[in-house]
């Protein structure tokens, strides 16, 4: 049977994975959530929106004959993981997840471990510092609660609503950004302090390596956990691998 691929997609590894898979000519669409406005072209069909949980991802990959799913989704992408996970246990379609891992702390590193945004926000009853939130978008709006700092913020695309801080400047860059770009950034607003997720990968890491050469404390925001059983690969590679031997066991 001909490879029908779904790529639920939002990271520079989903972005790496499409090329591949029209290079080597597999049939696949791309899914997006649409938490970004601007996406990048990209040399497969693409898709934009939710499905509606698990019952709307099952109809979907019903519909469209979808044979195989890569979960290529931002680690912080709990909601989704979980929905393929379940959707392709219950559908029985192969189900393969591309995943970056996390940061590791260096020498020199500071970071204070969070478990979730509000951790971080109750920390940050603090007297006010100047701090560089790393978050995205739609987390923004649970900072209000600590008005006596003064946040930059880059981000993708302008939020769709008014940002409820008090002292405030936003940055609109998709990037890419260099370990120098975020030093320049860090030390021309006078940073003290950066509040960041663990994304992993290379794409969002140079704050974290600035944060470090400046000697700058982190509000490190750990990876929810999925509460699933998943396979899972780190690199294009071994994806193609997968598809290729009929979504065998990887042996990794």
């Amino acid at each position: 049977m001909p490879i029908n691929l779904l790529i639920l997609a939002g990271t520079i590894e989903a972005t790496r994975l499409a090329k591949k898979i029209s290079d080597v000519g597999i049939n696949a669409v791309l899914s997006y959530a649409g938490r970004v406005e601007r996406l990048k072209p990209q040399p497969l069909p693409k898709r934009i929106g939710g499905f509606g949980g698990v019952a709307g991802l099952c109809n979907y990959i019903e519909a469209s004959a979808i044979t195989h799913v890569i979960d290529a989704t931002h680690p912080f992408a709990n909601q989704m993981s979980r929905n393929a996970v379940d959707a392709c246990t219950h559908l029985k379609v192969p189900l393969l997840a591309l995943t970056r891992p996390p940061w590791i702390a260096q020498r020199g590193d500071f970071w204070t471990h969070m478990d979730s945004i509000a951790a971080a926000v109750d920390w940050l009853k603090i007297p006010a510092r100047r701090v560089m939130l790393a978050v995205g978008r739609m987390h923004i709006h649970e900072f209000a609660l600590q008005p006596q700092h003064f946040y930059l913020l880059r981000l993708v695309d302008p939020p769709a609503y008014d940002i409820p801080l008090l002292d405030f400047e936003s940055i609109i860059s998709r990037g890419p950004f260099t370990k120098e770009d975020d030093i320049a950034l860090l030390q021309n607003y006078k940073i003290e302090l950066l509040v960041s997720k663990n994304s992993g990968g290379t794409g969002a890491r140079s704050k974290i390596d600035a944060a470090r050469s400046l000697g700058l404390p982190v509000i490190m925001i750990n990876r929810p956990e999925l509460n699933r059983e998943r396979q899972e690969v780190k690199d294009v590679s071994e994806v193609l691998h997968w598809l290729s031997h009929g979504a065998k066991d990887l042996g990794v």
